[in-house]
């Protein structure tokens, strides 16, 4: 029999726990994540080399044995496909499944509950060669002792904290950053992805706003060319009317004249 804890067995992702069932503190920790996957949808609709994990298992198997994952709230990576071949898609994010491709940026939202976002899980992300941190305390960071949006650079092993906000990150082609905004009714301070001018991209609830917006526009824009078609055709109705009352004027003059004609003769001079 096969040992599990021995590098001739490597158990499938199919296998592996797809997270720690630990459940999150708080919604934020769903919805900041799956609104960066659903933005990057959009910005990046047309790549197919990239896929965005929302409190997803990441295992390094060729130094993690063990079952338990490393589980961010959210991370991308760059390079592999968007799509996994299976009906299920992926259910765990295991390096040798992805070609070695390790994650290109981690995300972690700090909850009432520490989580070790300072120590515990930034050594373990190190570890694993991931080189964009990004952690976002908005609630708790007196408590911790930190900001509320800190991103971190993997530099010859050890993450060095980057400053600027939105901060640019040339390896992944956009910036991240903090912004008020609406999503799904809550309007808040959010993460969004930024171009290098420093421009915040769209959320699909937006653009879906704005194609509104315009057709509300369009539909304006229709409504007023009606009328003005319709002000067009009453004042050619009037013309005609017009036309038609001096024509029936000067026939009743005519008739009105013949008839003098006939009676009297020619009118004097």
């Amino acid at each position: 029999m096969l040992d599990y804890n021995t590098p001739e067995y490597l158990p499938s992702s199919e296998e592996l726990p797809c997270s720690d069932d630990t459940p999150v503190d708080n919604e934020l920790q769903n919805l900041i994540p799956n609104l960066l996957k659903a933005i990057l949808a959009l910005i990046w609709q047309d790549r197919w080399d990239w896929f965005f994990g929302v409190d997803m298992g990441i295992y390094d198997r060729t130094r993690q044995i063990r079952r338990t994952p490393i589980i961010p709230d959210g991370f991308l990576s760059i390079g592999v496909p968007r799509r996994k071949n299976d009906p299920k898609g992926r259910l765990s994010y295991v390096l040798l499944e992805e070609n070695n491709v390790v994650p290109i940026l981690v995300l972690e939202i700090v909850s009432q509950t520490y989580g070790g976002e300072y120590d515990n899980k930034m050594t373990a992300y190190a570890q694993l060669g991931i080189l964009h941190y990004v952690i976002y305390n908005p609630d708790y960071y007196h408590r911790d002792k930190h900001e509320p949006f800190e991103v971190y650079r993997l530099e010859k092993g050890e993450y060095l904290r980057q400053f600027g906000e939105p901060l640019w990150l040339p390896e992944i082609g956009l910036g991240i950053g903090r912004s008020q905004g609406i999503h799904e009714g809550w309007e808040r301070e959010w993460l969004y992805w930024f171009d290098e001018q420093g421009n915040r991209f769209a959320t699909p609830e937006e653009i879906a706003e704005q194609e509104r917006f315009r057709a509300e526009q369009e539909r304006f824009r229709a409504e007023q060319e009606r009328f003005r078609a319709e002000q067009e055709r009453f004042r050619a109705e009037q013309e005609r009317f017009r036309a038609e009352q001096e024509r029936q004027q000067r026939e009743i003059a005519e008739q009105l004249l013949q008839r003098y004609r006939e009676q009297f003769g020619e009118l004097p001079e």
